[in-house]
């Protein structure tokens, strides 16, 4: 049995530090969200908007971010081990040092790879 948690989250939220660990976020409007150190993991965030969002060490292991707009997001050492980032925009993000093992990113948009 899963059980899934359901949120209401705004544009810009402050949530540095959250347990949103099995969040249904699906379609979510977190555009500059603070989600800093968050935990995410396995959260349902399809099709949601992260635009700007500071996900600095956030743990998004095994989440779906499938269709997720992700454009200038700061993703530096966040964890996305298994995440499904399936047709995900991550024009302009930054995912330095962060943890791409397993990700799904079959489609993903923006993604530049530095030799």
């Amino acid at each position: 049995m899963i059980i899934t948690k359901t949120y209401e989250i705004e544009a810009g939220a402050i949530l540095i530090g959250a347990d949103l660990y099995n969040a249904e976020l699906t379609g979510a409007d977190l555009r500059h969200a603070n989600l800093y150190n968050a935990n995410l993991s396995r959260a349902d965030l399809t099709g949601a908007n992260l635009t700007g969002a500071n996900l600095y060490r956030a743990d998004l292991s095994y989440a779906d971010l499938s269709g997720a707009d992700l454009r200038h997001a700061d993703l530096r050492h966040a964890d996305l081990r298994h995440a499904d980032l399936t047709n995900a925009n991550l024009t302009g993000a930054d995912l330095c040092r962060a943890d791409l093992s397993y990700a799904d990113l079959s489609g993903a948009k923006g993604l530049k790879v530095i030799a």
